[in-house]
């Protein structure tokens, strides 16, 4: 086995991931090298400015099939893109930088932000943000233990979240007064 495969962690298919920075604890992603860029589920996206900067504010909902729970967070844009959804359609959409934890790692990776309501994954894991730093195993699946904002289980990020949204909501409401 050469040296460089012991450097990297072994991933599966599909993993929990981590979105500290926009206050997600936990989110189901699949990992996909034919997607060349990130992709996270947003949805109800509202374009602002901030002390002169592009901003986003935008509200996901980590569980598949759950739009009781969500989060409401807001990141600066750093680009926008034009890409090619999964049916071939171009589609513009806002990218932001922010911190994915994968088991151990932290990584910072380029997002973009778009409505995956109809997919199977709320998150997509490019190739670019796992290049050179994982090898991935397509026969296994969430080889890596939960993020490090988790906890105990994947299934406690529902009640975390549930929190966060309502206290984001609140404070989203109390800024616009």
């Amino acid at each position: 086995m050469p040296a460089r495969r012991r450097e990297l962690h072994v991933i599966g298919w599909r993993e929990w991931v981590g979105l500290p920075e926009l206050g997600i604890p936990a989110v189901k992603a699949k990992i996909d090298t034919g997607a060349r860029t990130s992709a996270l589920h947003a949805v109800n996206v509202e374009r602002f400015r901030k002390r002169g900067k592009p901003w986003v504010r935008f509200e996901v909902h980590p569980h598949q099939r759950d739009v009781e729970n969500s989060v409401v967070t807001e990141a600066i844009v750093i680009d926008e893109r034009t890409i090619r959804n999964s049916g071939g359609t171009a589609e513009h959409r806002p990218v932001i930088l922010t911190t994915v934890d994968l088991g151990p790692t932290s990584l910072q990776i380029e997002l973009t932000l778009t409505n995956r309501a109809l997919m199977g994954f709320r998150m997509l894991l490019g190739r670019e943000a796992v290049r050179n730093r994982f090898y991935i195993d397509p026969g296994t699946s969430f080889c890596l233990r939960e993020p490090r904002t988790l906890g105990e289980s994947p299934r406690r990020a529902v009640a975390v979240t549930k929190r966060v949204s309502k206290r984001r909501r609140r404070e989203t409401s109390d800024e616009s007064s």
